[in-house]
């Protein structure tokens, strides 16, 4: 998959991955705001493994988020079963050196529109954390709403904390 935008590119991991993943993904300030999986530190070894599951996705539902060929950055939603099949909760990371250059912004848009249109969707949330404001601005900017908080829903770094939750949701069709 390959979504060229503006001021990066949101496509298939590839092997190559592995030489650039572990300098962005590397980082505390990344790893505290997404789930205990990715792990910290961050190894060429976890970024094989992560990219061989990925790539072995089907349906693919995970990607890289490059700059200049590079990837620097990682989005992806997970489809729901049974009576949830019409959501899938979406996450995304960025290098550090990246922030605030409205990149996260513009790949969020473009992989909400991948996933409503690929999968025939008509709900794609996030639940950041509480202390992550820039992700906040981030949902915001690309047309999501906030729909409420989830008190002392998750444990990270050893503190129990909220998430609140963003949500798009498809226009109903009349």
């Amino acid at each position: 998959m390959l979504i060229q935008l503006e001021k990066c590119d949101v496509r298939s991991w590839c092997e190559a991955d592995a030489d650039s993943l572990p300098f962005h993904a590397n980082n505390r300030k990344v790893w505290l705001n997404l789930r205990d999986g990715f792990p910290h530190p961050y190894t060429r070894n976890d970024a094989q493994a992560f990219i061989k599951m990925a790539r072995e996705q089907n349906p693919e539902t995970l990607f890289a988020i490059a700059v200049n060929g590079q990837a620097v950055g990682g989005i992806g939603f997970g489809l729901h079963t049974d009576v949830e099949r019409v959501s899938a909760e979406i996450g995304y990371w960025l290098g550090e050196t990246f922030w605030n250059r409205g990149i996260t912004t513009e790949a969020l848009r473009a992989v909400t529109r991948y996933a409503v249109q690929e999968h025939e969707l008509t709900r794609v949330y996030a639940v950041p954390y509480e202390w992550n404001h820039a992700s906040f601005r981030v949902l915001e900017k690309a047309g999501y709403v906030f729909e409420g908080r989830m008190r002392r829903s998750v444990v990270k770094d050893g503190k129990i904390i909220d998430q609140l939750l963003y949500a798009y949701v498809v226009p109903e069709q009349k």
